[in-house]
């Protein structure tokens, strides 16, 4: 089902921050270009393709597990954990620390106009793990264990045969 299908307006999610308070923000399927895919009940699965749709809103999303509690980010179904199926959404701060990276010289033929680019691991603050592009630094000042956060490029160029989702990459910490 898609959210510009007839359904319900909105589906909420939950702001995971490091004190104890959490925010509830409302997402209505307005807010999506493409839309959101929802389940029977009018839920935002967690799908790779609605975790765009969030980074395309400026929103970057993870989900965690209503038995365990883990979090995992890109999202998926099923936890990787325990196994449980009840998965919500949970907003990102975006900050975390680089855990490890690579500069990409010689590209696979998709990605030759953005030679040289730097690639990493990002341990986020609420704990997941996101590989992803570095941009906006000197390779010189690449290092393991800086602090960079999330930020999103909505228009992008990409071969006709890939989605056209936004991109998201990280930056040094302001």
């Amino acid at each position: 089902m898609l959210a510009d299908l007839p359904q319900p307006e909105s589906s909420t999610f939950t702001n995971a921050g490091t004190n104890s308070l959490k925010t509830t923000t409302t997402v209505t399927a307005r807010e999506s270009n493409p839309p959101f895919i929802l389940d029977e009940e009018g839920k935002i699965m967690p799908t790779i393709e609605n975790f765009y749709n969030y980074c395309a809103i400026g929103k970057l999303m993870g989900v965690k597990c209503t038995r365990c509690g883990t979090l995992t980010c890109p999202p998926r179904g099923i936890c990787q954990k325990c196994l449980g199926t009840g998965i919500e959404w949970i907003q990102l701060k975006g900050d975390g620390v680089l855990l490890t990276y690579t500069v990409i010289h010689f590209p696979p033929t998709q990605f030759l106009s953005l030679a040289p680019y730097a690639v990493g691991i990002v341990k986020l603050e609420e704990g997941p793990n996101l590989p992803a592009m570095i941009k906006n630094i000197d390779f010189d000042h690449l290092k393991i264990g800086i602090s960079l956060q999330i930020d999103f490029e909505i228009e992008i160029a990409a071969p006709e045969e890939w989605p056209k989702w936004p991109r998201y990459f990280f930056k040094p910490r302001t």
